[in-house]
């Protein structure tokens, strides 16, 4: 999957006509498909009050470890969210301005 806020730019730089228009509905499509699975939006809805481990995650979202670093993996690939690793922990933050706009949407 490429990464999302790459085709951001990507898509400013196209010109005008049937083909700018055909990046953008295939990127609304992508980014539409990637959060059309309500833990996802529940995870970003999430870390919109700030960065948390896969445990604090685990703590407000009523999902299994596995499923939730499986979400998790997809949004950060897709570069929805950052991350970092503290020791053992890994904490997650929303990673994008898109991904940001989403959260005071939702």
């Amino acid at each position: 999957m490429e990464h999302l806020v790459d085709r951001e730019s990507a898509q400013a730089e196209t010109a005008d006509g049937v083909a700018g228009s055909e990046q953008v509905f295939s990127t609304a499509a992508e980014l539409f498909r990637l959060l059309s699975t309500p833990i996802r939006l529940r995870i970003i809805s999430a870390l919109c009050q700030g960065e948390k481990n896969v445990s604090q995650l685990l703590g407000e979202i009523d999902t299994t470890q596995p499923n939730m670093s499986q979400h998790l993996s997809t949004l950060y690939r897709a570069g929805v969210l950052g991350r970092r690793r503290d020791a053992t922990q890994i904490y997650y933050r929303i990673g994008s301005e898109r991904a940001a706009t989403l959260c005071r949407a939702v």
